[in-house]
């Protein structure tokens, strides 16, 4: 079964080389409003879009990034931020004390889900339109300093950059993980046995994907790669600043 729609999504690839084409308006607006569009947890809308053309910005944030080039690079860059300033604002208009719930774990999720939903609208109106995109998580490495640099009030934090451009080449789709790895029917699966089995078969196709990829450079295997990247906690700094920034109080 296939649509345009559908065809879209299984073609996804993260795109890390842009022509130096700036966006048009009409498409940044498009992307937007295709943002706007997503479900949002009773309504409340709790995220905003930061789009940044200034290069001495973006030069900064690709800087604060881990130096990721395609952060300068791109036809425009948005960040998208789990935002409750408005809510607080709300508040206050309807001399309200909104503050226990703003700053609840529950509204912390609600904010951070709203947004990610947002952004996949955004990436699905890109891609449609025959731009590439690639999800900058890495604006969190210094997240206090990106917040300082955008100027976010209290209750707005910065969750991951958006790059989007005219694609500079292609790229091979990275296979994803076997379908009932993360499909379980009525109950979470109990044999952990038959994850082993699976990902022992998904590690060797990973490991010939980054074969093929590099010429033999890279074969890592994907338990691999989690196991390394896993056994040393990073960003660590996080928890405070969220606390700093109004969130998960309660």
């Amino acid at each position: 079964m296939s649509n345009e729609v559908i065809d879209t999504i299984l073609n996804h690839r993260s795109i890390r080389k842009f022509k130096d084409v700036a966006l048009t308006e009409k498409q940044i607006e498009t992307i937007v409003s295709s943002a706007q569009m997503a479900s949002t947890s009773s309504y409340i809308q709790a995220y905003t879009i930061i789009g940044v053309k200034n290069k001495e910005t973006k030069a900064r944030l690709a800087e604060l990034a881990g130096n990721q080039s395609y952060v300068e690079k791109n036809g425009h860059f948005f960040v998208f931020c789990a935002d409750l300033h408005r809510h607080e604002i709300a508040g206050q208009m309807e001399k309200v004390d909104v503050g226990p719930s703003l700053e609840s774990t529950e509204k912390f999720m609600v904010a951070i889900v709203d947004t990610t939903l947002a952004a996949q609208n955004a990436t699905l109106a890109a891609e449609s339109m025959g731009l590439g995109i690639c999800y900058i998580g890495g604006i969190r490495n210094e997240i206090e300093e990106v917040s300082n640099l955008l100027k976010l009030p209290e209750y707005v934090i910065p969750l991951f950059g958006l790059a989007v451009g005219h694609p500079d080449g292609d790229t091979e789709k990275k296979p994803r993980l076997p379908m009932a790895n993360v499909y379980h029917e009525e109950v979470y699966e109990q044999d952990n046995a038959k994850f082993v089995e699976q990902l022992q078969n998904y590690n060797e196709t990973i490991s010939n994907y980054y074969n093929r990829r590099t010429g033999g450079k890279r074969t890592d295997r994907w338990t691999e790669q989690m196991a390394n990247m896993l056994k040393t906690p990073r960003r660590m700094q996080i928890n405070e600043f969220l606390k700093k920034k109004g969130f998960m109080r309660s």
